[in-house]
């Protein structure tokens, strides 16, 4: 068990990317990412040793996240309180945030499976087999998710953000 653990901390990082490319907010990116650990700690007998320990840890991020965003669109909305930074003194980076903003945008007009195939290949450089064993659908499908994800925003970047005409085949 204390192996596991030690091992775990490996994964941190790519858990923590993974997890905020994916919610967009940093304090439940955190949330997610210690859920995950939490459950990968006291589930830690169902590992099978010759598996890929990071391929079961998405698997069980993906899990979660699944179950949140089912629980959460069946509960009341809610508007959670802007905090606000102190940014005096800090040189200026609009630039940088417009095309962060402009990125997080395009990523969010993506389907939740497109941008789940995305974030797992293109940000965490994970096989096709292991984002189709973690997500648990055919290899064909993350292969198609992700060819029309990045047509997407092939698209959105060509077209400045808009939504171009449908060319029908």
């Amino acid at each position: 068990m204390s192996d596991l653990r030690n091992r775990l901390q490996e994964h941190i990082p790519a858990l923590r990317r993974y997890a905020r490319a994916l919610v967009g907010d940093a304090a439940q990116a955190d949330d997610l990412v210690q859920d995950c650990l939490e459950r990968a700690v006291s589930r830690g007998h169902q590992w099978r040793q010759s598996g890929s320990l990071r391929g079961w840890l998405f698997t069980i991020m993906h899990n979660i996240n699944a179950n949140q965003r089912r629980s959460a669109s069946r509960a009341p909305g809610w508007d959670p309180i802007e905090r606000a930074e102190n940014s005096v003194g800090r040189p200026g980076d609009q630039i940088d945030r417009l095309m962060l903003q402009e990125v997080v945008k395009a990523l969010g007009s993506l389907s939740l499976e497109q941008r789940q195939v995305l974030l797992l290949v293109a940000l965490e450089g994970l096989r096709y087999e292991e984002v189709a064993q973690i997500m648990g659908v055919p290899i064909g499908t993350v292969m198609s998710r992700l060819s029309r994800a990045r047509d997407r925003l092939r698209e959105l970047a060509q077209n400045g953000g808009k939504r171009g005409l449908w060319r029908v085949k």
